[in-house]
């Protein structure tokens, strides 16, 4: 019988995440497979974006979704004061949006974009978009976990895009 941390057997590499190791614990955390988003607001600037994987369904009902952009970012300040936005969920033909909103992306540059009823700008074409009313925050060290509302989704049949392990790819089966 294997000791609980006896992890020289299985391959794994056992740690506890400090500053020290950093790269370690992004590496472990990027096994976990996510979707690819880009989320939308509106500023008195105009508008803003930014490529996240860090979105997830919270309730049914009520629906709500959350997002987490992190504190170091630029738009952090204008995300956590839009009272609505919008969560676009990317499909595999894409990473060309994923990459317009990343850092030094050149944004809504060459992209068609509608503006909703709340003033939102949303991307067309996308597997699902999620037009939502900012309905909570929490403070999450390096980030702010904000919490949306719900109040109109769009959906289309697709493939979507993924990211893991640093990379952008697909779903095989």
């Amino acid at each position: 019988m294997m000791a609980a941390n006896d992890s020289h057997a299985t391959g794994e590499t056992l740690f506890v995440p400090m500053a020290d190791n950093h790269r370690a614990y992004r590496n472990a955390l990027g096994s976990f497979t996510t979707g690819v988003t880009v989320v939308t607001a509106m500023t008195a600037e105009g508008p803003i974006g930014m490529t996240v994987n860090s979105f997830a369904s919270v309730s049914l009902d009520p629906p709500l979704v959350l997002w987490s952009p992190a504190k170091s970012s630029s738009r952090h300040h204008a995300f956590t004061a839009a009272q609505h936005f919008a969560i676009h969920v990317l499909g595999a033909d894409q990473d060309h949006l994923s990459a317009a909103f990343t850092r030094g992306g050149s944004g809504f540059d060459g992209i068609e974009v509608e503006i909703n009823d709340e003033g939102v700008p949303t991307l067309k074409g996308t597997l699902a978009r999620f037009e939502c009313l900012q309905q909570a925050q929490h403070d999450a060290g390096d980030h702010t976990i904000i919490i949306g509302r719900v109040i109109r989704v769009a959906h289309r049949q697709g493939e979507p895009l993924c990211f893991s392990g640093g990379r952008f790819g697909r779903f095989a089966v």
